[in-house]
């Protein structure tokens, strides 16, 4: 899932800064690129990389950052601090990439956070925010009137984030998406965190909803069978977890789909039968399935007869 580094954020073409990017190399107009902020393992420090980019682009112009590899341990301020200590330097900010780290750098679920609340209330503007691992990762309920999008990418992700996510104040907010992971690597949450999002009550703009990566991804499907937000959603995306018949019986069994663009249910655990009558229900909806990781049959003592694994833990 993160084999390769962001060609494009936020409707740019990412322009990499990295710790070989020399004063005098020639850059693109700050404006007209989402700049990625790399370090390395060369032995400079992220601080120090991310200073020579400000001061070898006009950061008042920039509208788009990238942040990746910053450090082995995080110890060099992790991605997020360096950034909020510049806040004033990057009036324009409208979007961020936390953590465009390659799993030949860091394992996703070694990626090493601390609180991004200071990030989120340094920019008030923010209109994008991606964040890539989980760990140590924290997050208290915020008011943002201008976000419009919101990702977590995690193997593990704490139940206290879903938690300050759905406490949050986003009327803007149009699509969200939450990789809950293992809770073998921290993905503690369970169904009950996502009660407010299952309303929407609190996410008026929704249009876009990805609740994947999860253990408990039949549960997911349940509520949603029945839950108010998705009568006004474009794309639903459910995959990369332990989704099974029980939890697509429970979907179809619901409220209507066919108002859907899209149904995202790529890396699942159904039977070919189940593909087939989701297929037929959803005759106008982009049913996106791909390959079935195993078979997702029942046996007699209501086991399943096969080792079962989200698409990202570790």
């Amino acid at each position: 899932m993160n084999d390769d580094h962001l060609t494009e954020f936020a409707g740019l073409p990412v322009v990499a800064f990295t710790t070989d990017t020399r004063p005098d190399d020639p850059q693109p107009p700050a404006g007209e690129a989402a700049w990625a902020v790399r370090g390395d393992w060369s032995g400079e420090p992220y601080r120090d990389v991310f200073a020579r980019f400000m001061d070898a682009v006009d950061t008042t112009r920039v509208t788009a950052l990238v942040i990746g590899f910053w450090g082995f341990d995080g110890a060099d301020g992790k991605g997020a601090r360096a950034l909020v200590e510049a806040a004033a330097r990057f009036p324009n900010l409208r979007a961020v990439f936390l953590g465009d780290i390659l799993d030949e750098e860091y394992h996703i679920s070694w990626i090493q956070h601390d609180d991004i609340t200071p990030l989120v209330e340094a920019f008030p503007e923010l209109e994008r925010l991606e964040v890539r691992g989980g760990l140590h990762l924290g997050l208290s309920p915020f008011s943002n009137p201008n976000l419009k999008v919101l990702r977590f990418e995690s193997g593990g992700l704490d139940a206290e984030i879903v938690r300050a996510v759905t406490a949050s104040e986003l009327p803007a907010l149009e699509r969200l998406d939450l990789w809950f992971g293992d809770p073998q690597y921290g993905g503690d949450a369970e169904i009950g965190d996502l009660a407010p999002i299952m309303t929407g009550e609190r996410l008026p703009a929704l249009r876009h909803l990805h609740l994947c990566n999860s253990v408990f991804q039949d549960e997911i499907a349940a509520e949603l069978a029945s839950a108010p937000v998705v009568a006004r959603l474009e794309t639903l995306g459910l995959g990369m977890g332990l989704l099974t018949d029980r939890g697509a019986e429970e979907l179809l069994a619901g409220q209507p789909l066919t108002h859907l663009s899209t149904l995202d249910l790529e890396y699942h655990y159904l039977s070919e039968p189940m593909m087939e009558r989701l297929r037929a229900a959803l005759p106008g909806v982009r049913v996106a399935l791909g390959q079935a990781q195993g078979a997702a049959e029942l046996d007699e003592d209501d086991l399943w007869d096969t080792e079962m694994y989200v698409a990202v833990a570790e």
